[in-house]
């Protein structure tokens, strides 16, 4: 991979735009430990100077320490931990195999002290589940005393295929939630709701992080990083409104959701 990554920078068209590595999926995976397939193409970015940042839950980023602080000095990088939630049992549940918080926070403040520009990627926001204004404060609390300079939030956003999953980790660990979930987003196996939270929602929830970030003296994103977070994405009209059964921006929602929310939707 890194080869073909190498011969796809030299190409003359390519401008040394900035390289998103694991928006798609985490690019730590418990075999990157053997194969070091992502430490090879960081490594070609820096080589070719070509800036890149790095999204990830996992721990494993500290390994490439020495890699991050080359593309940083010849081009620029960045690394998001990502982390959306301190509580335990939402952790275990929705993010089975990954680092525990507490690790990821080492992680970052790892990656800080040694130079290399790193924030938190706090996203997806789940309704009901991590929008709590006590448990957004406390990640946001946390990335701040460890050291980030940057944190990005972004509300829930689902395919088909990721629905049918989070809805079944749902049945299982939170069945109480599935309801509410399957009338915003649609049932497992069925037809499409919405992809996207509500706007009410989504520029509630943004709002509060932004008060928090405030507070914290966090930045949004730190260069190379573009500054357009998920929510601000554009999205058919009807995708973006808010679907039957979904709560009213005008309400304040106890109930449907399965633990009280208190963002004003």
């Amino acid at each position: 991979m890194a080869e073909v990554l190498r011969a796809e920078l030299r190409r003359k068209s390519w401008q040394r735009e900035t390289v998103a590595v694991g928006t798609s999926t985490d690019p730590y995976q418990p075999l990157e430990g053997r194969y070091r397939l992502t430490r090879a193409c960081l490594a070609t970015l820096a080589e070719s100077a070509t800036p890149a940042t790095v999204t990830t839950k996992g721990t494993l980023v500290v390994r490439d320490v020495d890699v991050l602080q080359t593309l940083h000095q010849r081009a620029g990088a960045g690394v998001n931990v990502s982390l959306i939630t301190l509580e335990q049992d939402v952790w275990r549940a929705l993010e089975p195999g990954t680092p525990p918080p507490v690790q990821r926070l080492r992680a970052l403040r790892h990656l800080v002290d040694a130079g290399v520009p790193a924030g938190i990627a706090l996203a997806p926001v789940l309704p009901g589940l991590t929008d709590a204004p006590a448990s957004l404060e406390a990640v946001v609390k946390a990335a701040a005393d460890n050291g980030a300079s940057w944190l990005w939030a972004g509300s829930i956003h689902m395919e088909p295929a990721i629905r049918d999953y989070f809805l079944e980790c749902l049945d299982k660990h939170f069945p109480q939630a599935v309801g509410p979930y399957e009338r915003v987003f649609g049932a497992r196996g069925g037809p499409t709701h919405a992809r996207y939270s509500p706007r009410g929602y989504a520029d509630a929830v943004q709002r509060r992080i932004a008060e928090l970030k405030t507070r914290y003296g966090l930045e949004e994103r730190h260069p190379p990083e573009e500054r357009h977070p998920p929510a601000a994405r554009s999205g058919p009209a009807d995708e973006r409104a808010t679907p039957t059964g979904y709560p009213r921006p005008d309400r304040t929602v106890g109930a449907p959701w399965p633990r009280q929310m208190t963002l004003p939707l």
